[in-house]
């Protein structure tokens, strides 16, 4: 079985690495704003757009004008690889899973890639390794990296450069190991699973908000693009750092416990991007308690609920687990005692009551127990190549519910 797998160091470049690595993230964003301007041109004068050949083309001329001589400074492999994303991000763009390609600006995703292994080398050794026109630079060699390299992406973030070493190596079939889970994703509990156990929020960017308001105020206080304005920005970025990196950690311990201990995980198919909608409506009709949904927004989007997710799908494959998504209609107001599906089962945000049989349960441990079933039903549908099961996981008939309420 082969397993891709990146490791991330950070970089300790000396000065002239330093500016040498600016200079390589500019130009590939140079590249890849041109490139974008040319595909727009061609569609404004109803042109066909250019494929990745026909960008390369334009690259070589790019590189060998006179007014962007500059270019040939930078290795072409990063360069050619920009003009790859730009041709991702317009297949992403017309099978709709994304938006229309933006112009990148500068200070935002600086990075560029080396896709050729031959021309990279590793020194785990001595926490060194080579990059064309870069030389020799030292990281913090934190762990061990394994299997072969493929690619070498270099990135800034925060002032700080980091590098992402992406490699492939055979691994024996695994064999998952535990059972079958449930999973409510929320806000008071950031996971609750179907056997009762639940995991408590981290809420990164709520013990950091204080501190990230004053920084902000200091830093509009500052005449723009002076010296003051900049190092009050760095102050924002390193707490926005800080946020991010608190809440990649806690979602990786928790993704890879879960990963372990289970087999099979379900979750709900959420739409985070719904979910988290702003409600200020218009000035004709102004929206309804919109401070208390800015709030609910910011809670939501502070859990990181997508990532969780992603993480959750290649970690249970590399324990050869399954991850099944399961629609969220209903997981919360069905009954997993008798099938009663009603809005008035939810008396509260964290009690479950059922009005037919009268069951009681936190709604999140039933909305847990609800998700794993329909995780079940849906599991044994795509293994029987059969209709999509219901939201709830429960099969239930007109005449069974009627006798129950009876």
């Amino acid at each position: 079985m082969q397993r891709l797998q990146a490791f991330k160091y950070e970089l300790m470049p000396n000065g002239h690495q330093e500016r040498q690595m600016c200079r390589f993230a500019g130009s590939c964003r140079f590249v890849f704003n041109k490139a974008l301007a040319w595909q727009k041109g061609c569609y404004e004068q109803g042109k066909k757009k250019l494929g990745y050949a026909g960008l390369c083309k334009l690259l070589t001329e790019w590189r060998n004008s006179t007014e962007t001589a500059w270019l040939a400074d930078a290795p072409v492999h990063p360069l050619q690889q920009t003009l790859k994303d730009l041709e991702r991000a317009y297949t992403n763009f017309f099978a709709k899973r994304a938006d229309s390609p933006r112009f990148k600006k500068k200070g935002h995703s600086d990075s560029f890639r080396y896709p050729d292994p031959k021309q990279i080398k590793l020194d785990q050794v001595n926490s060194r390794l080579f990059l064309p026109k870069l030389g020799w630079l030292r990281y913090r060699n934190s762990r061990d990296v394994l299997g072969s390299v493929k690619n070498i992406t270099v990135s800034q973030s925060c002032g700080k450069w980091f590098v992402s070493i992406q490699t492939e190596r055979e691994v024996d079939q695994p064999i998952p190991q535990g059972g079958a889970v449930g999973i409510d994703l929320g806000v008071t509990r950031f996971a609750t699973l179907s056997d009762g156990s639940y995991i408590e929020p981290l809420n990164s960017f709520k013990q950091h908000v204080t501190a990230l308001r004053k920084a902000q105020q200091a830093m509009s206080r500052k005449t723009k693009f002076s010296n003051n304005w900049k190092k009050a920005k760095a102050r924002v970025q390193r707490i926005h750092s800080r946020i991010g990196n608190a809440r990649r950690d806690f979602l990786h311990k928790t993704s890879t416990t879960i990963s372990q201990n289970h087999a099979i995980v379900c979750i709900e198919d959420l739409q985070v991007r719904n979910m988290s909608k702003s409600a200020p409506g218009s000035t004709e009709k102004p929206g309804r308690n919109v401070r208390a949904k800015s709030g609910l927004n910011k809670a939501i989007l502070d859990q990181g609920w997508f990532e969780f997710r992603r993480q959750l799908d290649y970690k249970l494959g590399w324990q050869g687990g399954w991850l099944m998504a399961v629609p969220s209609k209903n997981t919360s107001r069905t009954c997993p005692c008798c099938g009663h599906v009603s809005a008035a089962n939810r008396q509260t945000q964290a009690r479950f009551e059922c009005v037919a049989c009268g069951f009681e349960e936190n709604a999140d441990v039933v909305g847990a127990i609800n998700i794993l079933r329909a995780g079940h039903a849906r599991f044994a549908c795509e293994v029987s190549d059969a209709a999509m099961p219901p939201a709830a996981g429960t099969h239930r008939s007109d005449s069974g519910t009627a006798q129950r309420r009876a």
